[in-house]
């Protein structure tokens, strides 16, 4: 199987580069902005006709949350009008296109996890942005595949888990928020997921949406405490709410994601947090 990955200097992308060097099977294709930029639709439609792939997994994104509330345009063009013109090029080939988004599409105040066919409610401008995504593959591709995920973190770019043991090794305290609850999420562990199920939609028409994170439940602030303690750090974690701590963008407060759906659908496990943060850990550690 031929795939196409887009936005392969992200954590995603990164991780995708990984584990696709013990892949006997498939055959990757890795670009980023470089080789090609999503937002023009002759680049896209041009390289996906000539490189015909059977999948294309769009790990390109504005994922700057904060930064977004300022310019709302540019998230939505990465993360929703590019979304569209890679649907519409993949069905020329009849590409299965596989898209992630987020956790943010809720607006945290459920208090059990968030199922599929749950209506989403984006408050930020990044969490419109992705939703607009997900509508773009929905109402455009003929072959897709939605998967959202929430705290994403990796050995590799920027994420929580590398500025908790940045700063951690710098300070003796830092304040975290304890009252934003959901699950962290390592990226191999999805890209393994994705690259395990692709068997599975060979023949698959139509869209189907999926949830995918760690097992487990913490907040911030337990993610926090679990990223000191696993890399033996003596920095103070301490607990703050929301309202001390100040962001441009909304959060949910809750956005546990119900994982039911992927794990029947492919007969997957899916990893406790928490190992698979030392996995994380470790590998940084190592210097990978």
């Amino acid at each position: 199987m031929k795939i196409l990955i887009t936005g392969s200097k992200g954590q995603m992308g990164m991780e995708f580069q990984v584990i696709s060097r013990g892949d006997p099977v498939n055959r990757y294709l890795f670009t980023d902005i470089e080789e090609l930029d999503i937002t023009d639709p002759i680049a896209v439609t041009n390289l996906i006709r000539k490189e015909k792939p059977e999948v294309i997994i769009n790990c390109a994104g504005y994922t700057a949350v904060d930064q977004a509330e300022q310019e709302p345009e540019k998230a939505i063009l990465i993360n929703g009008t590019a979304v569209e013109i890679l649907a519409k090029a993949a069905n020329e080939t009849e590409s299965i296109l596989i898209q992630l988004s987020t956790d943010y599409v809720f607006d945290g105040t459920a208090f059990t996890p968030y199922r599929e066919d749950t209506p989403p409610h984006p408050l930020s401008a990044y969490a419109k942005s992705k939703f607009e995504g997900e509508q773009a593959v929905i109402n455009h591709a003929n072959r897709g595949v939605i998967i959202r995920t929430s705290w994403l973190y990796s050995s590799y770019g920027q994420n929580f888990v590398k500025t908790i043991l940045k700063y951690g090794r710098e300070r003796d305290s830092l304040s975290v928020i304890f009252d934003q609850i959901g699950t962290p999420t390592y990226a191999r562990d999805l890209c393994r997921t994705i690259q395990d199920i692709l068997p599975a939609l060979n023949d698959h028409w139509g869209v189907e949406l999926f949830h995918y994170s760690n097992e487990g439940v913490a907040s911030w602030y337990d993610f926090a405490k679990a990223i000191a303690e696993l890399a033996g750090m003596n920095c103070q974690i301490l607990p703050i709410e929301s309202k001390d701590y100040l962001q441009l963008a909304s959060r949910p407060f809750y956005s546990v994601l119900n994982k039911a759906k992927i794990k029947a659908r492919f007969g997957i496990s899916i990893p406790y947090w928490r190992d698979s943060l030392l996995d994380c850990i470790l590998k940084l550690t190592a210097g990978e």
